[in-house]
């Protein structure tokens, strides 16, 4: 199975997208993409989510579009009925792991303790998220890891920003970051395209 890790392998930042207005979903893809963002987490946290993800993956096939706050089998299929090319969830169980294997789209489930990435190599996954990484031991902890479980890779989200990402992505276990900050709430709320644009322009040339 292709990692998430290899669908924009140049691409150290992944958007995460909470989207309340399924027509605001291809103007902000199309934003994001221009700024040099392609990988894009639309989260499953509102009414609106699955119609964005649809019109994500219908009208800006540049992007690639996936889903975030995956939490049940039934949310796993429907996200990939609507199109996500890649899924994530903040924890998971073994019901929750299943499921998301079922589709053959890649994943990565959640973990902030050392406890859940032996359980998950152990069932053959090595990509991971890492959350809530600020609130989980942050940089320190993921260093920690790196020694005696190498084959563990991390995206971290939760907290991280622009203060931090650099630090993130210099570990060696790390190969993306998750992150809202190119994504503020008044240009959201504005329809502020060309802001997010030069935010994420801005995010691709500070860690590009």
């Amino acid at each position: 199975m292709t990692s998430v890790f290899d669908l924009a392998p140049a691409v150290p930042v992944v958007p995460v997208v909470v989207i309340e207005d399924a027509a605001d979903a291809v103007p902000l893809a199309r934003a994001l993409v221009a700024g040099g963002l392609p990988l894009i987490e639309v989260t499953l946290r509102t009414p609106a989510a699955l119609d964005a993800i649809r019109a994500i993956a219908d009208g800006v096939p540049e992007a690639v579009v996936g889903a975030g706050t995956v939490v049940s089998a039934a949310g796993v299929a429907d996200a990939v009925g609507a199109g996500a090319r890649f899924l994530v969830s903040p924890g998971w169980t073994d019901g929750l792991l299943d499921a998301m294997r079922e589709p053959g789209v890649p994943f990565l489930p959640g973990v902030s303790t050392a406890s859940e990435v032996v359980a998950l190599l152990e069932r053959g996954v090595t990509d991971m998220k890492f959350f809530p990484a600020e609130a989980a031991g942050g940089v320190p902890y993921l260093t920690s890891l790196a020694g005696p479980l190498p084959r563990a890779r991390f995206c971290p989200t939760g907290g991280v920003s622009p203060a931090n990402a650099s630090r993130y992505l210099a570990l060696p276990n790390v190969s993306c970051v998750g992150g809202t900050w190119m994504l503020p709430a008044d240009a959201l709320a504005g329809r502020d395209w060309a802001r997010v644009e030069a935010l994420a322009r801005q995010v691709a040339a500070l860690l590009g």
